[in-house]
């Protein structure tokens, strides 16, 4: 049982980083465990519910493959992929668009509701939330953001709401695509200039030896991430978050971080406490 002089010192040592992102943009992208484990979820909506209360302005992405995955399966379609991308045709699109805006949405829209009701949805077709064009005519209709509305969002906050975001954007004609999850939150850290961009991912963030949860990278930069995707000591599904991560502070967000969405409120520990849990990608002035 935690005493109260170390319940006494956590909130001490957060104060300041309370202080310091009060007001400001924290983008999180979540996926995996949080999306289909009911206890998971309930703890990321504590945490998403926390930073509101505390005057940071959360929004909260979401992409949805493994139950894309399952739905697929029970209509009996292949799931197909070109380059770590969903092959996506019409009848794929709309068990997407079901998943993500009619299903996951919703359940993270209620997780945070049931505890305090200022959660809203919106999905990237919404408004033209965000504007796509295709990647690669193989692909179908899998589209890469040119646009974002960030205004939308940021006058969601004004309004004292907390905005999810469903990763199903649409063209000039209104024509739905699905997009990468992590991409398309890096395009609205982005947009609203946010301070932070949070990916929960199932690993503890970015590993020296990928068989080794000690061998944790904490800090490194956009350039050294890029020359580790450039030199292959990085694979797999790291590739795109890590691009991603670079990407972002590229861009203006003032740091990327992934840590790991299994561990029960890492945004919390990563956000507020001096270790931290993740890795954190940083720009060249070491900011």
């Amino acid at each position: 049982m935690i005493t109260t002089n170390e319940t006494a010192r956590i909130l001490i040592e957060a104060l300041p980083y309370i202080r310091n992102f009060t007001g400001k943009t924290i983008v999180v992208k979540v996926g995996g465990v949080p999306m289909t484990d009911p206890a998971r979820m309930r703890s990321l909506a504590k945490d998403i519910l926390l930073l509101h209360s505390v005057g940071i302005r959360p929004v909260l992405v979401h992409g949805g493959g493994p139950q894309i995955d399952v739905e697929m399966a029970k209509s009996g379609i292949e799931v197909k992929r070109v380059e770590g991308l969903r092959v996506t045709d019409a009848e794929v699109l709309d068990i997407v668009r079901m998943v993500l805006v009619g299903k996951t949405n919703r359940d993270l829209v209620a997780a945070i509701n049931a505890l305090e009701p200022v959660a809203i949805g919106v999905a990237g077709e919404d408004g033209r939330l965000l504007e796509v064009e295709p990647i690669d005519e193989r692909l179908g209709f899998v589209g890469k953001v040119t646009k974002v509305r960030g205004a939308l969002l940021h006058d969601f906050h004004d309004d004292g709401l907390i905005p999810i975001v469903s990763t199903v954007g649409a063209d000039v004609t209104a024509q739905p695509y699905n997009i990468n999850a992590d991409d398309a939150a890096r395009a609205i850290a982005v947009a609203m200039g946010a301070e932070k961009i949070i990916y929960l991912t199932g690993t503890p963030g970015l590993l020296e030896d990928p068989s080794d949860p000690s061998s944790l990278v904490h800090r490194l930069t956009a350039t050294e991430a890029r020359d580790r995707i450039a030199d292959e000591s990085v694979t797999g599904g790291m590739i795109p978050k890590l691009l991603a991560c670079a990407e972002a502070v590229e861009g203006g967000v003032g740091s990327a971080h992934m840590i790991d969405g299994r561990t029960e409120h890492a945004i919390l520990v990563e956000l507020f406490t001096d270790e931290g849990i993740g890795t954190m990608v940083i720009g060249e002035s070491g900011q």
